[in-house]
């Protein structure tokens, strides 16, 4: 199952992003990010990178 962004959390820093091995995570309209599933493995990368813990 792939990760998943909480918008509400999220602060767009782009950690996340900037972590992510196969570029699975991108920005949305707003610059919050959203991942996606058809590229993400669940290798939890993202989530360790995240510093506000948006990211499950």
């Amino acid at each position: 199952m792939a990760h998943s962004v909480n918008k509400d959390l999220c602060v767009g820093c782009g950690a996340c992003e900037e972590t992510c091995p196969l570029g699975a995570i991108s920005a949305d309209a707003e610059g919050k990010r959203e991942v996606n599933a058809d590229l993400c493995v669940d290798c939890g990368a993202c989530e360790g990178a995240c510093p506000v813990g948006a990211i499950a």
